[in-house]
């Protein structure tokens, strides 16, 4: 049966770049079609009939024609806009990396239906005012999950014994989670790891993201799994996000007043 050429479907925009004088070139993440490469023609002249729908923060329904290159956006609707994300600049800053994330997990043209309805969760997230480190964390958590590169914070993962509460932790992404302190490890890629943070890794497997939202927890200890988490990531994903630079200065900027 021949494929059709023309096509609907959902999409969230992963990131996008212009294209001589009008065009756009966006990256999409599709249920069925996993992550795709489309032109939007014309699209940022003012007489444009896509110019205000093709936004990232958006869950849209998007017609397609396929190209040699690139699909073709023939027609766009936006299904769900997520507006309140975008009044809060830590928060669109985050979603921002959340989307690279999940741009360089995939291959393109393979399905990925788990991954943009994680995605699409944590910008539901974030739209609703949750704490935009934890929607971070919880969602770097289970793209890992979707990866099969789930860390290890139950056994050692040299001597594959169970950690004990009262020895000391190591977090060494390489190896894929956490030593106890009678295995030497990596002599330079290991980082020490409190119980307080070994509880809250745990807590991120396995708790829903309604009780994540209801934890109490020290500054320190947020920081110390963020650093943890983003270590893991970027080594499951063989460099840091890029946009992290923008999300970090976000957060250190004083908010006028």
């Amino acid at each position: 049966m021949p494929v059709p050429r023309r096509y609907t479907t959902e999409a969230i925009v992963l990131s996008r770049f212009d294209l001589g004088e009008a065009d756009r070139v966006l990256t999409l993440i599709t249920p069925g079609g996993g992550k795709l490469k489309a032109i939007a023609k014309g699209v940022r002249r003012t007489t444009s009939r896509l110019g205000g729908s093709l936004e990232p923060f958006a869950e849209l329904t998007v017609s397609l024609a396929r190209g040699r290159t690139f699909e073709v956006v023939t027609q766009v609707s936006v299904g769900h806009a997520w507006l309140n994300l975008r009044d809060s600049l830590e928060s669109a800053a985050t979603a921002w990396y959340l989307a690279e994330l999940a741009d360089r997990s995939l291959e393109e043209r393979h399905a990925a239906e788990p991954l943009y309805a994680l995605l699409r969760r944590a910008y539901e997230l974030l739209d609703a005012g949750m704490a935009p480190g934890r929607v971070a964390r919880w969602y770097e958590v289970h793209l890992l999950d979707e990866l099969g590169m789930r860390p290890e914070v139950d056994r050692c993962v040299e001597c594959d014994r169970m950690l004990e509460a009262e020895e000391r932790f190591r977090w060494v992404p390489p190896l894929g989670g956490v030593i106890c302190q009678r295995c030497p490890g990596p002599p330079h890629e290991r980082t020490g790891l409190t119980l307080e943070g070994l509880k809250l890794l745990k807590a991120y497997q396995r708790l829903d993201i309604e009780a994540l939202a209801e934890l109490r927890l020290a500054a320190t200890v947020e920081r110390e799994v963020e650093t943890a988490l983003r270590d893991f990531v970027g080594q499951a994903l063989e460099r840091q996000a890029r946009s992290l630079a923008f999300l970090d200065e976000v957060r250190h900027t004083p908010v006028a007043r």
